[in-house]
């Protein structure tokens, strides 16, 4: 490989020196160019933006697919573009594995029937997380994908960026306060001709050796008194480093100039127009960020919508759910001894209210008193007599509602008298309790034998 090593070594010495003035400014050591408040919020807020992105992207993806063998295989499909193979639901396999088991036990018995009922509708709520973990997928988990891989790798190659640039415009405030401060001293020297023992090592000179010997006009008059100290002669131009003779105290002239203070305005001129340069691209790159940065109010816009698909298709969901529970409950209903239960209450209803109250506040599903024939809601409770046969006894399981006047409210854990009159729907009985009646849905009873 052709390496420019010229570049590589310069690059390794700018990252050194950027890396170095960094550990000065944290240290304190070194001067730093603040931000506004402004800028500085922007980046805060994009900062907050891009963590709590992230925890809820990770979250979600846990809710749409709690098995974490499963995510690594989705995440490997989706770096390596490919197509992610369709995968069975919790609900799908639960559903054939029932219908596995009607099959063998018996499709005809109570147990079987039951088994392929609950069977049919566990496939449909699993067709339903299907479809929501696919909707939500693209319209929730995709936008914030795309803003973590696209948007916010940008915004963060920019504050790099932005970040070098303020390096560099600190390193040449430096340098030209450094180039101003060597001005001034030599400014205050004046045109003074500095002793040669200042600048260079003690009992040392600078002698010179050559094949030609010059005349004393071609040199300084100091350089008469160095021809008399040597009698041998002066041998110009090549200079190098001798021991000094302690006779000569004093050097002077060619063998020690002052900085010229013009070298020094040069510098100064220099920084100054690298600190132009520098301070120019740092406002640019800063304006480039702060634009990005705005940009994080669209992004909460666009997230905001995306939740609001996120949240219509989690309602239409459970909602699905709901309808196809109510619609097995209803069917299981109608088997002999489907409701008869152990002495064990069963689990409640997902929420401390009423299940009549829960559908009432369902975007979609009938509700539990929608459920009785029509000309049974008009039923004339005190003209309703128990059978002279047939009456049991139920303890009921939940707390329950009345949603007319036909109904019987009802209280977890008492005891009620029921019975059927010929023609009710077999969700519904008459419930007595006192000298009180009412229709009562069976869902919420334990008969007792």
């Amino acid at each position: 490989m052709d390496f420019n090593m010229k570049k590589l070594a310069s690059d390794a010495g700018i990252f050194f020196t950027r890396a170095v003035q960094f550990t000065e400014e944290k240290f304190g050591q070194a001067e730093k160019t603040e931000l506004d408040a402004h800028f500085e919020n922007l980046l805060t807020r994009a900062d907050s933006t891009k963590n709590w992105t992230e925890k809820i992207l990770r979250q979600t993806e846990v809710l749409l697919q709690p098995n974490p063998s499963a995510r690594v295989e989705e995440f490997l499909y989706e770096k390596l573009d490919r197509k992610v193979p369709s995968r069975v639901t919790n609900g799908e396999l639960l559903a054939q594995y029932m219908a596995e088991a009607a099959s063998e036990l018996g499709p005809t018995t109570p147990y079987g029937k039951t088994l392929i009922k609950v069977a049919e509708a566990e496939k449909r709520l699993g067709a339903a997380e299907r479809d929501f973990i696919h909707t939500a997928s693209i319209n929730f988990l995709t936008p914030l994908r795309n803003f973590l891989e696209g948007d916010w790798k940008t915004i963060s190659k920019e504050r790099r960026l932005l970040q070098n640039r303020r390096l560099d415009l600190d390193a040449c405030k430096a340098r030209l306060k450094k180039a101003k401060a060597a001005e001034a001293k030599a400014t205050c020297e004046g045109d003074t001709v500095p002793d040669f023992q200042e600048t260079r090592p003690r009992n040392y000179i600078l002698s010179a050796s050559a094949s030609a010997t010059l005349d004393d006009t071609s040199c300084p008059p100091s350089w008469a008194e160095w021809k008399e100290e040597y009698p041998g002669g002066w041998r110009p131009p090549c200079f190098f480093l001798l021991p000094l003779n302690p006779s000569v105290t004093r050097a002077r002239g060619c063998l020690s100039l002052p900085k010229d203070r013009k070298l020094w305005n040069d510098e100064v001129d220099k920084a100054e127009q690298e600190l132009r340069v520098a301070q120019t691209e740092f406002d640019r790159q800063a304006e480039v960020t702060r634009l990005l940065l705005e940009g994080i109010s669209s992004t909460h816009v666009n997230h905001l919508r995306c939740l609001h698909e996120f949240v219509e298709s989690q309602t239409t969901y459970y909602a699905q759910c709901y309808r196809h529970m109510l619609d097995l409950q209803k069917q299981l209903g109608r088997f002999p001894g489907t409701f008869v239960g152990t002495t064990e209450p069963a689990s409640p209803p997902l929420s401390s209210t009423s299940p009549t109250t829960a559908a009432a506040t369902m975007p979609v599903g009938p509700s539990a008193a929608g459920l009785a024939p029509p000309g049974e809601a008009a039923l004339r409770l005190e003209e309703v007599t128990p059978p002279a046969s047939g009456t049991r006894k139920a303890r009921v399981l939940y707390d329950y509602e009345a949603a007319d006047s036909s109904e019987l409210a009802l209280l977890a854990d008492e005891l009620i008298t029921v019975y059927s009159l010929p023609g009710m729907d077999p969700d519904w009985l008459i419930g007595e309790r006192g000298n009180k009646k009412g229709k009562v849905p069976v869902t919420y009873l334990e008969l007792l034998s």
